[in-house]
């Protein structure tokens, strides 16, 4: 890589950064963990930037990295042990760490619905409310427009089932 793509690749970085943590908030309950796999996704994405089209979207190209170096984190080690400390929250955090006291309690009782999802309804779900077109979703996914379209609307449908009985 050139010196002028790294100083490109920083730069689009810095403007993109609160994509990583959204993906390593979402995947990983302890600060240790997330911290290895914002590096690994920082890794990949620098290996791969050369690779970058600039034809598409630079944010859906950097989720797609970023779900799959997620998701793959976990698959690598079947085994691998959640360390996360008994009085550490196991909440799911949709923006950057310093923004967590600014939430209300029903947004960070949907995220954390959402953090108790699947790894692949938990990646559609962050990328539909990131406004993602279903068409975007289903590509960086690697599944059917009509698979998200569907697992979405399930989605939506558990998440209010979800709040109706913390109503209760």
């Amino acid at each position: 890589m050139n010196t002028t793509n790294k100083a490109l690749f920083a730069q689009t970085m810095e403007q993109h950064k609160g994509i990583v943590y959204k993906i390593v908030n979402s995947y990983c309950q302890n600060q240790d963990d997330r911290q290895d796999l914002a590096q690994e996704i920082l890794t990949t994405m620098w290996l791969a930037y050369d690779n970058y089209d600039p034809e598409y979207k630079f944010s859906t190209w950097m989720y797609r990295i970023a779900l799959n170096v997620a998701i793959s984190y976990y698959r690598k080690d079947s085994k691998r042990v959640d360390r996360a400390n008994a009085d550490e929250e196991c909440l799911v955090k949709i923006a950057d760490f310093s923004q967590e006291e600014e939430r209300n309690q029903d947004v960070m009782l949907l995220y954390r619905f959402i953090g108790q999802l699947d790894k692949l309804n938990k990646a559609i779900m962050l990328l539909y409310l990131e406004s993602e077109p279903y068409d975007s979703i289903a590509n960086s996914l690697g599944v059917s427009k009509t698979n998200v379209a569907t697992r979405i609307g399930r989605i939506k449908e558990t998440l209010k089932n979800q709040f109706e009985k913390q109503e209760s």
